[in-house]
């Protein structure tokens, strides 16, 4: 391989990752107490950019690929490995303040450690050829395996957040932090791409490097990005997740729906007002909560989520969305000419755009793409204030009929 394209692509890649990991350490956050767990986040992201920027330097000013290609090899598998953690603690600690505890960080500080031991045999004892090769492999091979483990974790803390957000807000706050999800299926591929493009020929290594611009480059993006929702997001897992334990019991999967004919006489009280509260459009509200609407109905926050569950077959955003639909439906009907932003204020969306992307598009009358199926379901079935009024007719039925019983 020609040394000059080698050092061409670490001078690229090198000084974007030390101004990478140098910013996200020293650069300033508002200065609300809030904000200390990005700040922890990205300081952690930050020590983890500047350790393969060290790697990088290696490279650069050292040569060791020319020198000692699985000496390379081994150095970039343990880079990774440590680089591995810290990537995940640093995403999961945005979604879950509680995931960095003194036992965890030891016990894979200590994984790699053996890790780097084991590299280190695997250089220095084993004879070159066949025998350290296979070695070779099988530490790439643990080092896929821990990296798949990490990212199912990422996954998982991301989903939980977004079935929290989904069953607590009226508003679409997993939206805010889609870019988890994004970055830590581009960070899978990418990091078992790096763990196998560490073994590419001297003439193709650069590729190596160069893939990581882009990588890192939409992961800086986005960190600066999300700094502008950060406080919106943390405020509504403030209100949902009081406790270490409230948030260590919340599992990965996802609440069971009551059947419907299972449904306690004692909620007859909760669909009552539910179904009054819907007559007077009170879902137009901005900004509606689980929390407040069951303050606003005077019932318990956790019989009112399993309602609308068992009743309606969804979660309270789903709930709260179709109900705004439908009302925006209704008022085009009746004023085509109204505009988007007037149309979305009116009918509890905000901004604008949440509207806009399920609504129709009023000339054409055809549907954005995506969006057909919540649209096709709001017209063809019933309205969810019928679909409310007959559920609550089942279970006066059931209760005169229980009565009649006894």
């Amino acid at each position: 391989m020609e040394p000059s394209i080698y050092s061409f692509s670490l001078c690229i890649a090198l000084p974007l990752m030390l101004f990478f990991g140098f910013y996200f350490l020293f650069a300033k956050v508002p200065e609300k107490k809030i904000f200390e767990n990005y700040l922890r986040s990205r300081r952690i992201m930050g020590i983890a950019l500047l350790l393969l920027a060290a790697n990088y330097s290696v490279h650069f000013f050292f040569g060791i690929r020319f020198i000692n290609v699985n000496a390379a090899i081994l150095m970039n598998l343990s880079t990774y490995f440590l680089c591995y953690y810290l990537f995940s603690s640093a995403m999961i600690t945005l979604l879950d303040r509680f995931y960095i505890t003194r036992k965890r960080s030891w016990t894979h500080i200590i994984l790699w450690v053996i890790f780097s031991s084991l590299s280190g045999v695997v250089l220095l004892l084993l004879p070159g050829g066949a025998v350290q090769n296979v070695a070779l492999l099988a530490l790439a091979a643990w080092l896929v395996i821990y990296g798949l483990m990490l990212a199912r974790r990422v996954i998982v803390a991301y989903r939980r957040a977004v079935r929290i957000f989904d069953d607590t807000h009226a508003d679409d706050i997993g939206a805010y932090i889609e870019w988890l999800s994004i970055f830590t299926y581009w960070a899978l591929i990418f990091g078992v791409g790096c763990g196998l493009l560490t073994f590419l020929p001297d003439e193709y290594v650069y590729i190596w490097i160069l893939s990581s611009i882009p990588f890192y480059s939409y992961l800086f993006y986005s960190y600066q990005n999300y700094l502008l929702f950060y406080e919106q997001v943390e405020n509504a897992f403030e209100q949902n997740i009081q406790s270490e334990e409230e948030l260590l019991t919340d599992t990965e999967t996802e609440p069971e729906i009551v059947p419907e004919q299972e449904v306690p006489m004692s909620y007859i009280e909760i669909i009552e007002k539910v179904d009054n509260w819907i007559k007077t459009d009170g879902y137009v509200q901005q900004g509606l909560t689980i929390k407040g609407l069951s303050e606003i109905l005077h019932t318990n926050r956790t019989y009112l989520s399993a309602y609308i569950k068992t009743a309606y077959k969804m979660t309270f955003r789903e709930w709260i969305t179709a109900l705004r639909l439908e009302y925006a439906k209704n008022i085009l009907k009746e004023h085509p000419e109204i505009n988007i932003q007037k149309l979305a204020e009116s009918s509890g969306f905000f901004p604008a755009v949440t509207l806009s992307n399920h609504l129709p598009r009023r000339k054409d009358v055809r549907l954005p793409s995506g969006k057909k199926q919540i649209w096709n379901n709001l017209c063809s079935k019933k309205p969810l204030k019928k679909v409310a009024e007959a559920h609550f007719q089942k279970v006066l039925i059931r209760q005169k009929s229980a009565n009649l019983t006894i």
